[in-house]
């Protein structure tokens, strides 16, 4: 209730400082309308332009109704099939959210990470935190498919390779799930990156299985057995959490008459490297010829766009981005 309270002062002191900025502006205009300077006018733009990409993302808080959209998140990223390839994408989406999280300085902390055989990763887990963590990130669950010519193809084919990303709500002191140990298998294992002098030495790393759903979260990065373990109760709970919220989505889609997908069947972003350069969003159907901006974290107009079309209830667009 605190952390809420707290919360709900600075998105009001926020909003007045909005506010303010837009009335300074107001009268940096007055003043040029009466004595023109090249300078104060190349600072209004500057600042124009900044408040209103601030008041863009801002008022995209708007938008966060859902009962956990306030909390933390935790980020899941799988390489799909397709070898070095889809490892090396699934490394460039995890650089692409941290970089996501640092605009929005958010703290992001890597608690899990499986390396590639050869190069990148097949899965990593982050743990985001900040207010609106989860409502901003849980747009982007789903699969992410790349087209680019191979850095890992000897005759410089083009490739198609995909990535499955998860999001689900932190499970705090808030919710309640509780955990049934007679379900859960416990195993401890040395831990397999990097991490300090303690990583191969002691079996520091947890991994607990949800045996009737078959989750299995794994937290390895802390530098004790009970400080992963605590953090992989959390991240259990919060897969058991998403579970149930995937449920409900699902029993709503199947009442509003939708077809329900899921898993890998469901595409939502492709980011076109080769022979053009496109990010384009297949639900939204907002796109962007600044691939560059999308993977180093500029992400925030695609949420934005998804965000306001679940908003007003809009299906999703039937276009696809093509290869």
């Amino acid at each position: 209730m605190v952390r809420e309270a707290q919360g709900l002062r600075d998105e009001i002191e926020l909003w007045r400082s909005l506010e303010k900025r837009a009335a300074d502006l107001e009268e940096l205009l007055d003043l040029l309308a009466d004595s023109p300077d090249a300078d104060t006018e190349a600072e209004v733009s500057r600042e124009a332009d900044a408040l209103a990409e601030e008041f863009e993302r801002e008022r995209t808080l708007l938008l966060f109704s859902g009962d956990y959209d306030a909390k933390n998140a935790v980020l899941t990223i799988s390489a799909g099939a397709g070898g070095t390839e889809a490892t090396d994408w699934a490394e460039m989406l995890e650089r692409m959210y941290l970089r996501w999280c640092e605009r929005h300085r958010f703290k992001a902390d890597v608690i899990d990470w499986q390396p590639g055989e050869q190069a990148g990763i097949k899965s990593a887990t982050i743990q985001v935190t900040g207010r609106f963590a989860y409502g901003w990130l849980r747009v982007e669950r789903g699969v992410h498919r790349l087209v680019r010519i191979s850095p890992y193809d000897a005759q410089n084919r083009r490739q198609t390779t995909f990535a499955l990303v998860e999001v689900m709500p932190e499970a705090d002191e808030d919710v309640e799930i509780e955990l049934n140990w007679d379900e859960i298998r416990t195993d401890t294992f040395r831990s397999s990156g990097a991490g300090g002098q303690h990583v191969q030495k002691t079996e520091s790393a947890i991994r607990l299985t949800h045996v009737p759903t078959g989750i299995v979260v794994t937290c390895q990065n802390e530098r004790s057995a009970t400080q992963n373990r605590e953090l992989a109760i959390r991240v259990l709970k919060s897969r058991l959490l998403e579970l149930e919220l995937e449920k409900r989505e699902e029993e709503l889609r199947k009442l509003r008459g939708e077809h329900v997908t899921a898993g890998w069947g469901n595409q939502i972003r492709s980011y076109v490297l080769h022979p053009y350069q496109m990010v384009k969003d297949l639900r939204s159907a907002h796109e962007t010829s600044n691939t560059g901006a999308v993977l180093d974290g500029d992400l925030d107009a695609f949420m934005q766009a998804e965000l306001e079309r679940l908003a007003t209830g809009r299906p999703p667009s039937a276009d696809d981005a093509g290869d």
